[in-house]
């Protein structure tokens, strides 16, 4: 196993270049460690390197997930994320216990957060959705990344139309949260949502917009009508 991650970590470095680096430092407010790998070669070494792990258990993989998780480097946690997605046809529900530590102790920034909660824990719920009670606890906790989750973790859902009553659910906790980067998660889903049910998300918008912050009220409607947009802004 440690063969594997040395060489991906090989790979990173190979791949890594200064002005992607201090690119990749604009798009965070949180200082985030970083080789300055673009996204797409961060992808193709997932992709490549996943090969090497056809063979493996897997809990075997989730310790590699972790070790690279543990390292607190921006590209080894999306490889982290991109492996978990990968055997998604292997989850059972155990695994939530571990993408929940992740979220709660590894999770630094939007970027490892949304891909983590867009792929590995949205495929998760959509395979068992009973877990949508676990996300919903998510939205109470004090680490700004687990409220952010709950929302994030619903993007591909959204987008399909499922889980319509379990998104409004979500929002409704995470209503007047005063981080700007949970507002931006749920206003996110909302917006999502909306493509295929934007009566509903508009006439919940129009229903909170009083005390709705305004970042998640912009975000949720971005994408609607523009009457729609005048009478949500009034």
């Amino acid at each position: 196993m440690q063969n594997i991650l040395e060489h991906v970590r090989k790979q990173l470095q190979i791949h890594s270049d200064e002005k992607t680096r201090l690119s990749s430092q604009k798009f965070s407010k949180e200082k985030i460690t970083s080789y300055g790998v673009k996204t797409a070669a961060v992808n193709n070494i997932s992709k490549e390197t996943f090969m090497l792990l056809k063979t493996f258990n897997k809990s075997d993989i989730w310790k590699m997930c972790d070790d690279l998780w543990r390292s607190g480097i921006l590209e080894e946690s999306i490889v982290a994320c991109r492996w978990s997605y990968y055997i998604h046809k292997r989850y059972e529900p155990s695994d939530f216990k571990i993408f929940e530590k992740w979220i709660d102790n590894y999770v630094n920034n939007w970027a490892s957060c949304d891909t983590l909660c867009n792929h590995t824990v949205g495929e998760f719920v959509e395979m068992y959705p009973d877990y949508l009670s676990n996300l919903k606890k998510f939205t109470t906790s004090k680490n700004r990344w687990m409220r952010r989750a709950a929302a994030v973790s619903l993007i591909v859902p959204a987008r399909e139309g499922k889980f319509l009553n379990d998104i409004f659910e979500i929002a409704d906790k995470l209503l007047v949260d005063e981080d700007d980067l949970v507002q931006k998660g749920y206003g996110w889903m909302l917006k999502v949502a909306s493509k295929m049910y934007q009566k509903e998300v508009f006439e919940y918008v129009q229903k909170n917009k009083n005390v709705m912050p305004r970042t998640a009220l912009r975000y949720a409607i971005e994408k609607m009508p523009e009457e729609y947009l005048a009478a949500a802004m009034k």
